[in-house]
């Protein structure tokens, strides 16, 4: 049986993980990122045309931020989107990519001359989205709710399974998370278990912060979603 070592922050891995055990896929959970939401005012919202959400964790900060569920969200893909309304958000739209493609639809469906956009994120992010729609004209406002704090260690259960080749692929969703786990591999003294393993990527740029590590294999998501990342396990899809 193919066993996949999910590297996503504990509430996203769990959810994988469920998923996986369902198509009959064993797993293991290691976050590498630990979100921890900030103390936030209640926003005003009035005068906002839409909050820009580039993750699921950033929908749940927002919803913690806000009472209002009638604010038009636009969110980078589909799992963030599911996120906003499983959060009770009425308004959800999917750019259904990354922050460039979140960038295109935000020029494509919002009006440069209206109300500001209000971009919900963590401490660290990746592209620049404010500074792609301020070029386009739009007023923008970087909103932090939220931080990924990187785990300093693999735990035990996994380094002792990467030390003896139990899994066969590790899930790595975003550059940050990549960055982390081949930093953390090379701290355990553990850089041969990749030779053992596939890196299957969400993006290339999720590959190339991997591709440090002598992987058996590294390939990337033919679209950059979380189920086009899961169909990578167990074929040979490219």
């Amino acid at each position: 049986m193919v066993r996949v070592l999910i590297t996503r922050p504990r509430d996203e891995a769990l959810s994988v993980a469920r998923e996986l055990t369902a198509r009959g896929i064993d797993s293991a959970v290691e976050p590498l990122l630990d979100i921890r939401l900030r103390p936030a005012a209640a926003l005003d919202l009035d005068h906002v045309q839409a909050v820009l959400v580039t993750s699921a964790n950033g929908a749940r900060a927002l919803a913690q931020a806000t009472d209002r569920r009638d604010v038009a969200v636009l969110a980078v893909g589909g799992a963030t989107a599911r996120a906003a309304k499983a959060k009770g958000f009425t308004r959800v739209e999917s750019a259904e990519g990354t922050v460039a493609t979140l960038a295109d639809a935000a020029r494509a469906k919002l009006n440069p001359v209206g109300d500001p956009l209000l971009h919900v994120s963590g401490a660290a992010v990746a592209g620049d989205l404010a500074g792609d729609l301020t070029r386009a004209g739009f007023a923008v406002q970087r909103l932090v709710l939220y931080d990924a704090v990187a785990a300093s260690a693999l735990s035990p259960a996994t380094a002792e399974g990467l030390s003896r080749g139990a899994f066969d692929a590790v899930l790595l969703f975003s550059p940050r998370t990549a960055t982390t786990f081949v930093s953390l591999v090379r701290q355990a003294g553990l850089e041969t278990a990749a030779a053992q393993m596939e890196a299957l990527c969400l993006s290339p740029a999720v590959a190339a912060a991997a591709r440090d590590l002598p992987w058996r294999r590294v390939r990337v998501a033919r679209q950059p979603s979380q189920q086009a990342l899961l169909r990578l396990i167990g074929n040979e899809e490219t």
